[in-house]
C-alpha cells in the first residue's frame, strides 16, 4: 500500500542472565539466538517483544563489547514488561532496533561531563559512564549525581560502590527517604547540582529521570551557569511504534522516538514548560 512502511521482524534473543535490581526492576542480558539487531549507542533504545504480550521501548543499559549481547533494565509496570521481568534463562524475546538518537559522548570529548540521574533514569545513562571510563583520557572531570526514593530503589549498587572507590569518577548519591544504614545525602537530585564542583564553561550535562526531576535539574544547572546547548535530556514519553508514525510520543513538532529520546535542552525548553503537552 502506498505510504506504508514495512517494519523489520524482530531478531530472536535468548535471556542469558536476569538480575533483580529493585522490588520491581530486573536487568536482563540478552544474547542473539540467530540474526542480531544492529549496533547500539548509549542512549538509543530497542523495541523488546514479549511474545503473546506485546512490544515495549527499553533503552540499553549496557553495551558489552564483542559478543553482540544487549543489556536492558526493565521495570514491571504492564503486561509486556511484567512478562519480560519474569523471563527465565533461555527464554526467547524479540528485539528490534537500534532506534533513536543517543547521548553526545563523542561531542563531549575534551570537556567535563556531569551525569545526572534519577530513579530508573540511571539505566539509559549507565552506558555513558561505561564509555567515559573506557576512554577516560579523552575527558576532563567526570561526575555522577544519582538519586532515588530510597536506598532500595537505587540501581546497580555494586557498580556504584566500585565507582565511588575509583579515582576516575566522582560519585554523589542521594535518597528521598533514608533507611537506618544510609550514610549519604538526603534530598532531591537537583540539590546535588547546587553543591557540585563544576566549571560551567567546560561542562556538558546529561540527565535522565522523571520529567519533573529533569526540569528542576535543568534549572539548577542553569543557575550554576551551564548553557542550554550544553544540557541534554532523555525523554521517555509513550513511545509505541519507534518510527514516528503513530504519534503517541509527539511533543510539539518532535516525535520522541525518532527526534530523541536524547534531545538538547534548548530545543525543548518551551515545550516542557507547557502543561498540556
Amino acid at each position: 500500500m502506498p505510504g506504508c512502511r514495512v517494519l523489520e521482524a524482530p531478531a530472536s534473543y535468548r535471556v542469558a542472565d536476569a538480575r533483580r535490581e529493585t522490588a520491581d526492576a530486573w536487568t536482563l542480558r540478552l544474547e542473539a539466538a540467530g540474526d542480531r539487531a544492529g549496533r547500539f549507542a548509549p542512549g538509543q533504545f530497542a523495541m523488546l517483544y514479549a511474545f503473546g504480550c506485546g512490544e515495549v521501548p527499553i533503552s540499553v543499559s549496557a553495551i558489552p563489547e564483542g559478543d553482540g549481547a544487549l543489556v536492558h533494565t526493565v521495570r514491571a509496570v504492564g503486561a509486556a514488561t511484567r512478562t519480560l521481568c519474569a523471563a527465565r534463562l533461555g527464554d526467547v524475546v524479540g528485539v528490534r532496533g537500534p532506534f533513536g538518537i543517543g547521548w553526545p559522548v563523542e561531542q563531549a570529548e575534551g570537556r567535563d561531563v556531569l551525569v545526572v540521574a534519577g530513579g530508573l533514569g540511571m539505566a539509559p545513562l549507565r552506558p555513558v559512564v561505561h564509555e567515559l571510563l573506557a576512554h577516560r583520557e579523552r575527558y576532563g572531570r567526570v561526575t555522577l549525581l544519582y538519586g532515588g526514593r530510597s536506598p532500595a530503589d537505587l540501581l546497580y549498587v555494586d557498580e556504584l560502590a566500585a565507582w565511588r572507590r575509583s579515582s576516575e569518577i566522582e560519585v554523589e548519591l542521594t535518597v528521598d527517604v533514608p533507611d537506618a544504614e544510609w550514610r549519604g545525602h538526603v534530598g532531591v537530585v537537583p540539590g546535588l547540582i547546587r553543591r557540585a564542583s563544576l566549571d560551567p564553561a567546560r561542562t556538558v550535562a546529561m540527565t535522565c529521570g522523571p520529567e519533573v526531576m529533569m526540569r528542576f535539574a535543568v534549572a539548577a544547572l542553569q543557575e550554576r551557569g551551564v548553557a542550554g546547548e550544553d544540557i541534554w535530556l532523555s525523554l521517555e514519553r509513550s513511545m509505541k511504534c519507534a518510527t514516528g508514525h503513530c504519534g503517541h510520543c509527539q511533543l510539539g513538532p518532535l516525535f520522541v522516538c525518532k527526534d530523541g529520546p536524547v534531545v538538547r535542552h534548548d530545543r525543548v525548553d518551551r515545550l516542557l514548560r507547557m502543561a498540556e503537552l
